[in-house]
């Protein structure tokens, strides 16, 4: 029966992901700028890589595991920022994955001496691919047996694709020291990226997001270490599914702790859409140009006894170019004080 019960659930998690087409989510959404909004692209001084892991409801076989990579950096003489996003996500027992790879774009606009506004785009290329040798088909099941075949000539085989699409996204995002706000929409061209011969289209993700530092202290003295905490929310909509992150940091260098809750607490859950997600604790350390956050959400949904929640990682590291030695000094500008980057402006 435990095979068979295993391979139910590929089956189904064919049928979820083409029937429920979603993006992977990072709770750490401010440690993934660039994955939230193009318009955060060039957003520091320095240049800037970000690595992102999750693994979601790990006492599940074949958990869900979620990748993302991304480079970015602003180009003073050009008031632009540039980057490059990677993700990859793999889900079931039949490893069913969606890549996505496509470079940034944003143009810093000074509204006055305090303000920036950053209008940004995103290009990519989306794979979508499944391991079609860990697929069982009806003709493979052997019930008198309990054994399974190793082939099958179950026409429904040969309807299974993997897929190429473009993928297209945009989004603004304006700020100042202490505060950024944005809004974004990714897949604006809803690419067809169904793995059989017909159309499931991959829905608009939209996102309106934002934030403020608000230091501890306002003193006349001046501190090497600054206690502030930093409120921020992601409203997130795709298809039928929208969700809410909400929460602040605290944070007093090298130290930043955190605590989110993830869904919408005014609203019912409609039909399977569970609106009640989690609780997200967050903990991490910032040493010079690196910073580190790892967070654990704990299921507060009908899910929780037997998903083991999620846990996510994130690196953040920052460097300047060196010429003959010293570091090439540029001209002042802006950039957006998202709670994972450093206080010292």
């Amino acid at each position: 029966m435990t095979k068979y019960f295993g391979v139910f659930l590929i089956l189904m998690s064919i049928g979820w992901t083409e029937i429920r087409a979603q993006d992977p989510q990072f709770s750490q959404y401010y440690a993934s700028p660039l994955y939230l909004n193009p318009g955060f692209a060039g957003t520091t001084k320095q240049h800037r890589f970000i690595s992102n892991f999750r693994t979601q409801w790990p006492s599940i076989s074949k958990t869900y595991v979620t990748y993302a990579a991304s480079y970015d950096h602003f180009k003073p003489s050009l008031n632009s920022g540039f980057g490059i996003l990677a993700s990859t996500d793999k889900a079931g027992s039949a490893d069913l994955r969606s890549t996505h790879i496509g470079g940034l774009y944003s143009y810093k606009v000074q509204l006055s001496d305090k303000w920036v506004v950053s209008p940004g785009v995103y290009i990519g290329y989306g794979i979508r691919d499944l391991n079609f040798n860990k697929l069982v088909f009806g003709d493979q099941l052997d019930i008198t047996d309990n054994r399974i075949f190793d082939d099958t000539i179950d026409p429904i085989r040969n309807a299974y694709n993997n897929i190429n699409y473009f993928d297209f996204g945009s989004g603004i995002v304006v700020y100042n020291e202490k505060f950024w706000g944005g809004f974004s929409i990714y897949h604006m061209n809803e690419p067809n990226h169904s793995l059989l011969d017909e159309e499931s289209v991959l829905p608009m993700k939209y996102s309106v997001h934002a934030g403020v530092r608000i230091p501890l202290y306002n003193g006349p003295l001046k501190k090497d270490r600054e206690a502030s905490i930093a409120p921020s929310f992601n409203y997130r909509k795709q298809g039928k599914f929208d969700q809410l992150d909400l929460g602040l940091h605290f944070r007093y260098d090298p130290i930043i702790a955190g605590v989110w809750y993830r869904g919408i607490a005014i609203q019912q859950s409609i039909g399977d859409n569970v609106n009640h997600d989690a609780v997200t604790f967050m903990f991490g350390l910032r040493y010079k140009q690196f910073e580190f956050g790892y967070s654990f959400d704990m299921t507060v949904s009908k899910l929780a006894a037997n998903t083991g929640g999620a846990h996510e990682f994130a690196i953040n590291y920052q460097w300047s170019k060196v010429d003959n030695g010293k570091i090439r000094k540029k001209r002042k500008e802006k950039f957006i004080p998202c709670p994972t980057f450093s206080n010292k402006f």
